[in-house]
């Protein structure tokens, strides 16, 4: 700090653009995930009015807008603060946001196939090529293990475990949904459908955690430590909604996947229509119980939340996760009344939709305010120029750890 202080002494200050861009995070993408909720959310409708689909795609191109911002800062971060870049990903409360960029872009590919689609400006073959090549083989894989790697290289205190925890073991979490959105858009007699179909029932099982079982351990863990130290509070209490994503997300792709399955299936000769439908009727079953422990999820971080959660200004970047964790639930109460032909569950469902624009407003106001108070994604001048300037001879090896990260926002 006194090598950082004699700098200070000097006539260079950073601009307010170099301290925005090293105190961004990862924690940006959420903001991005929460809008994709909104679109994907409305999309599924019972009632869809055709002018409803313009506000939607409003959201997809607002989603694609951020998700371009956070990736072009954090490569900007990455080029010019680089010790700052390396920080954040070691960082452990920060570094369990990274792997978003992966679900944020499947938000933009289930985007891509309900909006440019049918407007033309994409088709079946680049839609294709997006799953497959992007979500599966290069984000997906490459940005799962890495960071799996580092985060459980140290010890962690399950007295401070959260849910959110379980995003680095999430990155395939949306392959499964992003699959049966991909069905939609290919014919089953193509080959290649059944490639995606499989692909996503494979990934399906890693969906929610390196394995559909990894996901029911970190809910394990979940429970006992609200069990040894009561329900999380402060900034922690965002991360309760976290829980219903996996159940609720992996009880929508059940239920889509077996509808195409029964369809592919049967067409390329690999099971008979009847062993098609009773796919299905397995798969409806166990999406109906896992529906059941999302909403159970959800009330049993809702109710104590109000009481529980920090109304700090600074930290209103752990809220997004009152957003997109519940899409898999509320999408698959739309599906459940499709199945059973019950109006209770569209009514539910449009409720669920109305609450979650309005949350996403509101929201979106308040992080603005914070952003625009500096309360967010913007660090203190002399963390800058400690990560500008070479660290003198002797403190090379402190690099990493030279100038503490001291942004705002945390919370998840």
């Amino acid at each position: 700090m006194v090598y950082a202080s004699s700098i200070m002494s000097t006539d260079s200050k950073p601009s307010a653009l170099a301290r925005r861009i090293h105190g961004w995070s990862w924690q940006a993408f959420p903001i991005g995930m929460g809008t994709g909720a909104v679109y994907v959310t409305m999309s599924g409708l019972k009632n869809h009015p055709s002018g409803l689909t313009t506000f939607e795609t409003v959201f997809y191109i607002l989603n694609i807008i951020i998700f371009c911002l956070n990736t072009t800062t954090l490569l900007l971060q990455a080029i010019f603060y680089p010790r700052q870049s390396v920080r954040l990903l070691k960082d452990p409360v920060k570094g369990i946001f990274v792997p978003l960029i992966v679900l944020s872009f499947a938000t933009i590919i289930i985007g891509t196939i309900n909006y440019a689609v049918p407007a033309g400006l994409a088709g079946p073959d680049f839609i294709y090529g997006m799953f497959w090549c992007v979500i599966y083989m290069v984000f997906a894989i490459f940005t799962c293990f890495p960071m799996l790697m580092i985060w459980f290289n140290n010890p962690h205190d399950i007295s401070k475990f959260t849910p959110a925890y379980a995003f680095l073991v999430r990155t395939t979490m949306l392959v499964g949904v992003v699959a049966f959105n991909v069905l939609k858009v290919m014919q089953p007699q193509d080959t290649r459908a059944l490639g995606v179909l499989l692909t996503g029932y494979f990934f399906q099982g890693i969906c929610t955690g390196l394995g559909f079982f990894m996901t029911f351990f970190y809910l394990g863990i979940y429970i006992l430590r609200i069990m040894t130290t009561g329900f999380l509070d402060g900034h922690q209490a965002n991360g309760a909604f976290v829980a219903c994503g996996p159940p609720g997300f992996t009880a929508l792709a059940l239920i889509n996947l077996g509808d195409r399955a029964r369809q592919i299936l049967p067409f390329h000769g690999h099971i008979t229509e009847r062993a098609g439908e009773i796919w299905y009727a397995v798969s409806v079953m166990g999406a109906l119980m896992l529906y059941g422990l999302a909403v159970f999820f959800f009330f049993f971080g809702v109710l104590p939340y109000w009481f529980k959660v920090h109304k700090h200004l600074n930290e209103i970047l752990g809220c997004w996760a009152l957003t997109f964790p519940n899409v898999g639930w509320i999408s698959t109460t739309r599906a459940l009344g499709d199945i059973f032909d019950l109006k209770g569950f569209y009514i539910v469902h449009l409720i669920m939709t109305i609450i979650m624009v309005t949350v996403w407003f509101g929201l979106f106001c308040l992080t603005a305010l914070a952003f625009w108070r500096g309360l967010i994604f913007r660090s203190k001048p002399e963390e800058v120029i400690q990560d500008t300037y070479p660290l003198p001879p002797g403190d090379e090896e402190k690099g990493v750890a030279a100038a503490p990260d001291h942004g705002h926002g945390n919370g998840h």
